[in-house]
C-alpha cells in the first residue's frame, strides 16, 4: 500500500515505515502530523485517484528531526565584463517517518 501526498508545494510517494525529507514544518520533534492532502491511494489492485484529493484518506507521520541540506552554490558571471557574483544556500528540512496510511 502506498499513497501520494502533497506538502510544501511538492508531491511525495510514501510507503508505511519510510523516512523522507520534506520542506520545513512547524512541529516539535516526536510530534505526530496528519496529512489530509492525499492525491492518490493504491492498495494492491485498488487505485483511488482524488479530484483533487481522496476523500477520507489520511497519512500519519512522526517528526524525526529538523535540519539543513548541503550547501549549493549559485554563481552568476558575465564573460569579459568583469562581473562575477557568488552566493550559497542551505534549505531547511523536516525528516518524517510514515507511521500509517488510512484510506
Amino acid at each position: 500500500m502506498y499513497a501520494v501526498i502533497q506538502t510544501g508545494g511538492k508531491q511525495h510517494r510514501v510507503v508505511e515505515g519510510e523516512t523522507l525529507k520534506v520542506e520545513l514544518l512547524k512541529a516539535e520533534v516526536g510530534a505526530s502530523i496528519t496529512f489530509d492532502d492525499v492525491l492518490m491511494l493504491v492498495n494492491g489492485e485498488s487505485i483511488q485517484i482524488g479530484a483533487p484529493v481522496v476523500a477520507g484518506a489520511t497519512v500519519t507521520a512522526e517528526v524525526v528531526s529538523h535540519g539543513r541540506h548541503d550547501k549549493i552554490r549559485i554563481i552568476k558571471m558575465r564573460r569579459r565584463k568583469h562581473y562575477r557574483k557568488q552566493q550559497g544556500h542551505r534549505q531547511w528540512f523536516t525528516e518524517l517517518k510514515i507511521t500509517a496510511i488510512a484510506g
